[in-house]
């Protein structure tokens, strides 16, 4: 996976074992999942609180690393404030 793809794994709680990637395009992120290995990736257009989280703690290991900005993480800790003013962060 290219360095702006992010993903993870992670059971629904009808207990269904998805694969999530995000991709950071642009200023946006892109969230894709599906269920096997061989099934066809298909876009999450409104993904849950629980998958931005997981962004976002992978976005925080990778800022120690140096692969990303702690500009990028402020961003995103933003971008998830604004669609779930609720969560706390």
């Amino acid at each position: 996976m290219p360095k702006a793809e992010i993903s993870w794994k992670r059971i629904t709680d009808e207990g269904v074992k998805l694969q999530v990637y995000a991709r950071h395009i642009g200023r946006e992120w892109k969230f894709f999942r599906r269920e096997k290995r061989f099934d066809i990736w298909q876009a999450t257009p409104e993904p849950p609180l629980e998958d931005w989280l997981e962004l976002l703690d992978a976005v925080q290991r990778l800022v120690t690393r140096r692969r990303y900005q702690p500009d990028d993480e402020e961003r995103l800790r933003r971008r998830i404030r604004e669609r779930f003013p609720e969560a706390e962060i």
